[in-house]
């Protein structure tokens, strides 16, 4: 069975949940194209990174999910999390140069589970629903969305997980365990 990313579930809300994910580490690459088409561009060196595409040649272990973050210009980066065993300190270097690692610190995130194949118009939908829901609940979001997506692409719609994330501020008192 595939790993998933560990979190512990904070506070449930009416549409999304508030997680706390531990540091983790992300092998990432910048690619171009939306959500519609950058994930098939950063799958490739990615899962080439993890099949032993790097320096020492060792292989990792998939997990799930991959997350898309949109950026400027029409462009994403995508990302996949590396397992929980695994530190910034331990992680192969990358034989690709466009591939990189990157030491991810502890967070407060608000996540929105959704179903279906993962078109650029459904991903921005949900996004925006999370935003709404979040700052109705009297969060504040920092930086922009971001999305995960667990299954692999012939996975039928209605049977895939996905979720829209965003990045919150530690508010005294709301956010404590």
């Amino acid at each position: 069975m595939t790993e998933r990313q560990p979190y512990s579930i904070v506070r449930e809300y009416d549409g999304f949940q508030v997680r706390r994910y531990p540091e983790h580490v992300l092998a990432q690459v910048d690619v171009p194209g939306g959500l519609d088409s950058g994930a098939r561009f950063g799958f490739g060196p990615l899962f080439q990174y993890i099949s032993g595409g790097n320096i020492s040649g060792q292989r990792i272990a998939m997990t799930a999910p991959v997350v898309l973050q949109p950026r400027e210009a029409n462009s994403q980066t995508v990302s996949f999390v590396m397992p929980t065993s695994m530190r910034a300190a331990s992680a192969p270097r990358p034989s690709d140069p466009r591939v990189r690692t990157v030491a991810v610190a502890p967070r407060v995130v608000a996540a929105r589970r959704f179903r279906g194949t993962a078109r650029a118009a459904r991903f921005t939908d949900e996004g925006e629903r999370l935003l709404a829901a979040v700052r109705e609940a009297g969060l504040e979001p920092v930086g922009g969305v971001y999305y995960a997506r667990f299954d692999p692409p012939g996975m039928p719609g209605f049977l895939r997980h996905n979720e829209a994330l965003v990045e919150l501020a530690a508010l005294p008192g709301e956010l404590s365990d």
